[in-house]
């Protein structure tokens, strides 16, 4: 299959075409018929071409725009005058006075128009939509409850339980062990370094010190401090 290199020619873009090229030859010819020859002639068509280009892109935006209808009427009125003026309804080789006159004023009414469209706001046509109405709901239907003239029955009692186990008794506790028996050289060695310790220290002599100095066991510490302090001096 042949790959088409042109595009496919639309009918109604032709058609723009041609009718542009014609609205801007009958405007060109009647601004030269009022005097403006040279590329002042080829500025006419043009400007009246630009304004009705800048006023329908203005009413594409806001289809509301007073002022963009307004500079579409009139863009749209000079170039539909200049296609009926080269008709033969007018003399081109002799102009007259209005027609040179609207010719000559046109420059300044196209930069105003321009200016306006170009700077003007745009009022875009809100899109929230009212908001509705609360629904009203309907009232719930009454429902009719018949009466149970019925006495009410006595509601069984409920289960006894049964009564919980009594806890088992704990094993008794062995009584400590008696303290064992302390050398008497031993006892005599704690004697003498509570006193001193004492009278160091103004305190009386503990269990950590005593094992410490002595360098006992915590377990034969605790008893030689037990008998030193049940032992008189």
């Amino acid at each position: 299959m042949k790959r088409r290199l042109l595009p496919r020619v639309d009918a109604v873009l032709v058609q723009a075409v041609i009718a542009a090229a014609l609205s801007f030859a009958h405007l060109h010819d009647v601004a030269v018929s009022a005097g403006q020859t040279g590329w002042k002639g080829w500025a006419y068509p043009i400007s009246v071409d630009l304004l009705m280009v800048a006023a329908w892109r203005r009413l594409s935006a806001d289809r509301t725009a007073r002022l963009a209808w307004a500079w579409f009427a009139i863009a749209l009125t000079a170039s539909l005058g200049a296609n009926v003026a080269t008709a033969g309804f007018l003399d081109m080789h002799n102009a007259p006075a209005w027609l040179r006159m609207l010719v000559a004023g046109w420059p300044a009414a196209a930069f105003l128009g321009g200016t306006l469209l170009a700077h003007g706001r745009i009022s875009l046509p809100r899109t929230d939509a009212p908001a509705a109405p609360p629904e009203r709901r309907a009232p719930a239907p009454v429902v009719a409850m018949e009466r149970d003239d019925t006495p009410p029955t006595a509601v069984d009692a409920a289960p006894e339980l049964p009564e919980p186990e009594p806890a088992p008794a704990l094993p008794p506790v062995p009584p400590a062990a008696p303290p064992m028996s302390v050398p008497a050289a031993l006892l005599d060695m704690a004697r003498k370094l509570a006193a001193d310790h004492h009278t160091r220290t103004g305190t009386a002599l503990d269990a950590d010190t005593l094992r410490a100095r002595l360098n006992l066991p915590p377990a034969v510490a605790a008893d030689v401090l037990a008998q030193l302090e049940g032992v008189p001096a």
